[in-house]
Formats: C-alpha cells, structure tokens, sequence
C-alpha cells in the first residue's frame, strides 16, 4: 500500500515537472532572456527609450519562458491564445498607424514650415534605407526581405512593423526588434559619424531663428501634406494619412479632447502592447537564427549611412548657399526619423563647440521631415514589392 503510493507520488511528480519551464528550457531561451534583462537595465539605468525597452524587454522575458506544448494555448504563436490575439495587431498592421495617429498629434511642424528646405534633410537620410536594401540583397535576402530590413535604416519603428508585416512577416520579429534597439542607442550611434564628417568651423555654424508660423499655416499643412505625399505614393496611405490627421485635430484648436486622447491614454496603451507582443514574438526556436544575426548587422550598418548621408548632404548643400543662411552640419543626422531623440543629439553635440548655439529647434525640421520620409519610403517599397 505504501510502496503504491510512492509510485503515485512519483508519477505525479514527473508528470507535474514535465509542465514547467526547467524541463523544456534550452540555452536559446536562456540567452533570450539575458537579453531581455539587458534591455530593462539599459532602459532604467541609463534610461534609453524606456518606454519601449521595458515593454519589449519584459516581452522577451514572457515569449523566452519555455513549456510543453500540450494545446494549452498559451504561446505567442498558438493561434487562439490571449497573446495571439493581441499580436494580431502587429501581423495585421493594425498598431502602426494608431502609433502615427498619436505621433501626429503630438508633432509640431512649424520648424519644418518655417524652413522647407530641411525636408531635404530628411529625404537624403532615407539613403541609410535604400542602402541597407541594396546590401541586403547582396548578402542573399529575397527583395522583400531586403525591404523589410532596408526599413531600419529610417529610425521608425511602428514603420519597420508594418512594412515586414506585409513584405517579411517571418522576419518581423528580428526587424522589429533590431529597429527598436537601434532607436533606443541613437545617442550612442550617432555622435562618433557627426564627429568624423564636420570640422569645428562648421559645427559653429549659426542658423537664422525660425520665423513664426501662423495657425493658418498649420492647419493647411497637414491637409496639403496628405495630399502631396499621398496622391504619390498611394501606398503610404495608412501611416501618412493617420499621422496628418493626428497633426490636424492638434492643431485645429476645436478638437483638443481627441488630440489629448490620441497622444496620450491611446499612444501609451498601444505602445504598450506593441512592445510587449513584439518582445514576446522573440522565442528562441523562431528568433535565434542566422538571419536574425545578420538582420542585427544590416541594421546598424543602416543607421550609419543614413546618419552619414544626412550630415554629408547638410555640407553639400552648404556649397550653394549664401554667408549667413548655411545650415549646420549637425543636424543632419536628426534626418533619420526618432524623434525627438536624434534632434537632441544635434542640441547635445553642437553645445560642446558653442554652449550658446541652440540647435534643436532647427533640427526638428529635419527630424519630423524624416518621420515623413520613412513612411514614404516604406510605401514605395510597398507600391513595388507588396
């Protein structure tokens, strides 16, 4: 009688280890999870892009916890399962464009009104893209896959998810997750390639102030915006369109109640599930891959083309313009549209040559300019590869 109940107590037991997490854990869901710690750290230490890195990091965590697959329907990939469901919003598109609603109504324009030239800045930041697209299929990706990795080299991640979402969904998770990451360390990337391209003369370089934009202006901007950007890249539609309209109910001064709402309560609920299921599509069986590896290369590689063209055209374009009304080399790289973490490098690098030359409100020209950029890029690749 004793000795049966031993053997009950043993079955059950083995039967109840087999369940957990220790008896299917592999070294790729131990290294998945290193990272993920290492997201949150660098998140709360040195506070890079904390609003993403938390969500996404603690994601990882959540996707890395390994168990038996018995239709228990908890798994990221189990169709029918609660985080299924709510990753069906980044396989469908469906966050991106809520993303650029609340970016929208939170941007203001009127550096890039008052100085229109700056969308160039913007427009040749988008090389970093089209570069990386070109390495990319150098190396043996497919072309919609080398759009979906191309796509980094804007610096906008809700871009990268809805682009991969159509062109590359099995590569989603690494795009998404190396977009982010390299959002996340724009101060540690960009500041060594400023440095290598300008020389001190230029980095002193003192812009004329903006002139003041009127509400008018503002209003009209979106509209023509939508129309312009759309009516030539169709395809752009759902990022462009939610972000002019997003900008819109800000600006049109009668709908504060649905600018409040979008670029608050609903960007931070959606931030929240976008970083959390992106971070969790990052299981080990599907994320560590060689692809992923080389996704992670052709990524940084993007950032710094792109930072590089942005300056490098900021000095070309210097050669035509008069004494007094050159540009400062140093917001080019606010180009590449994380905003407004790239502005506030141009800020934080040019005050180390003149602690009274202010530059960040010249770089927001470029830095909304590149927010327009990528989601036009996005949607020619679209256009031709979708």
């Amino acid at each position: 009688m004793q000795e049966s109940f031993l053997m009950f107590l043993r079955d059950n037991l083995e039967t109840f280890l087999s369940y957990t997490g220790f008896a299917h854990a592999t070294w790729g869901h131990l290294i998945m999870i290193i990272v993920g710690l290492v997201f949150i750290f660098l998140a709360i230490r040195y506070e890079f892009e904390p609003m993403l890195l938390i969500p996404i990091g603690f994601g990882i965590l959540i996707g890395n916890i390994p168990f038996k697959d018995a239709g228990l329907q908890i798994g990221i990939y189990e169709e029918g399962s609660v985080l299924n469901i709510l990753y069906q919003g980044v396989v469908k598109g469906w966050y991106p464009p809520l993303i650029f609603l609340g970016i929208g109504a939170m941007t203001d324009f009127s550096a890039l009104i008052s100085n229109p030239k700056l969308m160039l800045i913007g427009a040749a930041a988008q090389f970093g893209i089209f570069g990386a697209y070109t390495i990319a299929l150098q190396m043996g990706f497919d072309p919609s896959q080398a759009a979906a990795i191309g796509i980094i080299g804007g610096a906008d991640g809700p871009t990268a998810i809805f682009l991969s979402s159509k062109l590359a969904p099995n590569l989603m998770g690494a795009i998404a997750v190396s977009a982010y990451s390299y959002m996340a360390l724009v101060p540690i990337i960009q500041p060594p390639f400023m440095r290598l391209l300008t020389t001190k003369k230029e980095c002193v370089i003192r812009m004329k102030p903006p002139r003041a934009v009127s509400s008018t202006e503002k209003i009209i901007f979106p509209i023509i915006g939508l129309l312009l950007t759309c009516f030539l890249v169709p395809s752009g539609l759902p990022l462009l369109g939610m972000l002019f309209f997003g900008n819109l109910i800000k600006e049109s001064g009668v709908t504060r109640r649905l600018a409040e709402t979008a670029r608050g309560p609903m960007i931070d609920i959606v931030t929240i599930l976008l970083g959390i299921t992106v971070g969790a599509s990052t299981q080990a069986t599907q994320f560590l891959t060689f692809d992923s590896i080389k996704i992670f290369g052709l990524g940084a590689l993007s950032f710094a083309i792109a930072t590089s063209a942005g300056v490098l055209f900021v000095k070309f374009f210097n050669l035509f313009l008069k004494e007094g009304n050159k540009i400062n080399p140093l917001i080019g790289n606010a180009g590449v549209s994380a905003v407004p973490d790239s502005a506030r490098i141009s800020q934080i690098e040019g005050l180390k040559y003149d602690p009274t030359n202010y530059l960040l409100m010249h770089a927001m020209g470029p830095n909304v300019a590149g927010v327009i950029g990528s989601a036009i890029a996005a949607g020619i690749l679209l256009g031709f590869l979708g």
